[in-house]
């Protein structure tokens, strides 16, 4: 149904419940029919269904697709009998704050982590989904940073910034990032196009941290870099507010880094850590 019957998209509703612009503007008029419209001060997710005038059909937030599948089937009925109209969104500039592009002259990648294991076993459903999940973000580097790689350096701002908001567990929630204060060791180095290093990460309280090392491979051709693949592993320990529920104790953590080659558009989509900050985020 989602194929042939509706026009599926996926959001960080984070973004369109703030954004200045016609496209927010539409988000906000259809999650003001649902439960759950406090834009400034919660979270709006969730699952809806609404016409291309805005008129909402349903809202949901249960993962259970044998429901979303029958609520899919009466909107299709309340849909039937809905006055067509056009889609009410203009072509105006989309509002930059949420809507950052890549860094010009720079380099997206692909950013994907795993726990290896650690998990007592379960027949439980939901709970074998998280455990087996896989986190999925985007790493950005800048024009200059990328020209320290072909240089074959490995410049301090993008270590900084890959350990603070990708060194992260992310399978099963949204991750709290590390602070500055938080990056008790870290070394990279570049040889031959050879990456190696290691990074240990603690918090004050000492309730979460993670030590790993780094090995990758960093190919150049020209003036740019053709192969970004980079691997992290080592042992996590602790959870945030949205991740609850990992392995008892340290567990072991893997995160892999591939250079997107821009043909998926989800190449496209900013960092988490970089959430309306994004001139932060790439310090």
């Amino acid at each position: 149904m989602l194929q042939t019957d509706f026009v599926p998209v996926a959001i960080d509703q984070a973004y369109q419940r703030r954004q200045k612009d016609r496209e927010g503007e539409f988000y906000r008029e259809i999650a003001l029919q649902g439960p759950r419209h406090d834009f400034e001060g919660s979270t709006t997710q969730g699952f809806y269904a609404a016409t291309n005038s805005g008129t909402l059909l349903f809202y949901n937030n249960n993962r259970d697709p044998d429901k979303l599948a029958d609520l899919m089937v009466e909107a299709l009925e309340k849909a039937a009998s809905e006055k067509k109209s056009a889609v009410p969104i203009s072509m105006e500039a989309p509002d930059p704050q949420y809507n950052p592009e890549p860094p010009e002259a720079g380099l997206v990648v692909r950013v994907h982590s795993k726990i290896l294991h650690g998990y007592p076993e379960t027949k439980d459903r939901w709970k074998k989904i998280f455990q087996e999940g896989i986190g999925r973000d985007n790493f950005w580097i800048t024009g200059p940073e990328h020209e320290e790689l072909v240089s074959g350096r490995v410049p301090a701002t993008l270590q900084r910034r890959m350990v603070r908001f990708h060194f992260v567990d992310n399978t099963r929630g949204e991750p709290p990032m590390w602070e500055p204060g938080e990056i008790v060791s870290l070394s990279m180095e570049l040889n031959d196009g050879i990456l190696n290093g290691e990074v240990e990460l603690r918090t004050a309280k000492g309730d979460r941290s993670y030590s790993a090392q780094l090995y990758g491979v960093v190919e150049t051709k020209g003036e740019k870099v053709t192969r970004f693949d980079v691997v992290a592993r080592g042992l996590f320990e602790g959870h945030g507010e949205y991740t609850k529920g990992p392995p008892p104790g340290k567990f072991p953590l893997a995160i892999s880094f591939s250079l997107a080659d821009g043909s998926d558009i989800a190449d496209r989509i900013p960092p988490q850590g970089s959430r309306g900050w994004v001139e932060n985020y790439l310090q």
